[in-house]
């Protein structure tokens, strides 16, 4: 695809007119025009112009064939504007995560078991066989929301990042052929609703190729009983049945357990009394009746502790993004501008962390054997 074809089509995902593109970069409507018909093309210095507005990258535009269309699977859809505009930076940040690593020449595949099958044969069992397996291949323990976020970034090479948008109840992730899985989390959310959220949409990137092709379109939609799937996987993979049951057990009394106790447990585990009280149904056979009551009652009281649980100002980029940049800088791969633009920060902040000086090339001297 041509460079007049890739700006028309960058400037449609977005949904902007010529005119609201002219009225933010300063280009006039009548260039802009020339520019997406091929009858000229843009300077350097508009076209880069155009790269900023448009969350690309200058090869997006100079690049042959085709568009590699990755479909964003969204949890809970914003509206139109939001969501391309959300998506758009989303995807800007992968390419530029996936350029420090090549750059840094740290670039890694992610390492993530695959699940087998396909969808028309997919079971809760194997959501539930699936969430087990993870938990085992990655070592995460009898407690797997209080390192998994950790874990996926810095062991499996998971992209993860926090942007803010509406509702707060949703997330988003996508499987990119250039720079593979990646996952988007609210970062308005609190901070054990994005736990639930991380492994909700681990589940849709670990079956991608079961209930979704390579590349379907630019935005796909998981059915109900998909999203139920990828339900039971986040509550299993997140509250593993035996150490829950002890759990509960220590703190019964009389066959009973009270929502503050319920309260401590959902803090070890890293997740809400409401995702408790649904394993609770699914452990001891509890009816939905009884359970959809339980919630309601501890709504009623207030949710015991959770206004004050852990509300945190995740940072957009992981930490793993930020070393690379720094790195990156200090090669010489990339100049301060674009240090400034990949971290997000201004050129002012940029000059008070690097005028310091690195100590990157420090050593340390070890014992001889």
């Amino acid at each position: 695809m041509s460079v007049d074809k890739r700006l028309r089509y960058a400037r449609e995902k977005l949904g902007l007119s010529l005119r609201q593109v002219q009225e933010r970069t300063g280009i006039g409507q009548s260039s802009l025009s020339e520019y997406e018909s091929g009858k000229r093309a843009p300077r350097l210095s508009q076209l880069q112009a155009l790269a900023r507005l448009y969350r690309r990258s200058i090869s997006f535009f100079l690049g042959e064939g085709d568009i590699l269309r990755e479909a964003m699977l969204w949890r809970q859809r914003p509206d139109a504007e939001s969501a391309s505009e959300i998506q758009a930076t989303f995807r800007r940040l992968c390419e530029q995560y996936h350029n420090l690593e090549v750059w840094c020449d740290e670039h890694r595949r992610c390492l993530l078991p695959q699940a087998e099958g396909n969808a028309a044969s997919f079971r809760y069992s194997d959501a539930e066989c699936l969430a087990k397996q993870v938990r085992s291949a990655l070592e995460l323990g009898d407690r797997p929301g209080q390192s998994l976020l950790r874990v996926l970034e810095e062991v499996c090479g998971l992209k993860v990042f926090h942007l803010p948008f509406e509702p707060t109840g949703s997330a988003a992730c996508t499987v990119g052929q250039i720079y593979g899985p990646a996952i988007l989390l609210n970062a308005r959310a609190v901070h054990w609703r994005r736990n639930f959220d991380l492994a909700h949409e681990l589940f849709h990137i670990l079956t991608w190729s079961i209930f979704r092709g390579v590349a379907e379109g630019d935005e796909a939609t998981p059915d109900g009983r998909e999203e139920q799937f990828a339900t039971c996987f986040a509550g299993n993979l997140l509250m593993p049945e035996e150490t829950v049951k002890q759990a509960i057990a220590a703190r019964t009394r009389k066959g009973k357990v009270a929502f503050k106790d319920l309260f401590d447990i959902a803090r070890q585990f890293d997740v809400s009394v409401e995702a408790i009280l649904w394993r609770m149904k699914f452990l001891f056979n509890r009816t939905e009746e009884e359970t959809h009551s339980d919630i309601n009652r501890y709504q009623a009281v207030g949710r015991i502790g959770e206004a004050d649980r852990e509300r945190d100002d995740p940072p957009a980029r992981p930490a793993r993004f930020w070393a690379l940049a720094l790195k990156a800088f200090s090669k010489g791969d990339i100049s301060k501008g674009v240090l400034a633009e990949y971290l997000g920060i201004s050129r002012q902040a940029v000059m008070r962390l690097v005028e310091g000086g690195s100590p990157a090339d420090e050593e340390v001297a070890l014992p001889h054997a």
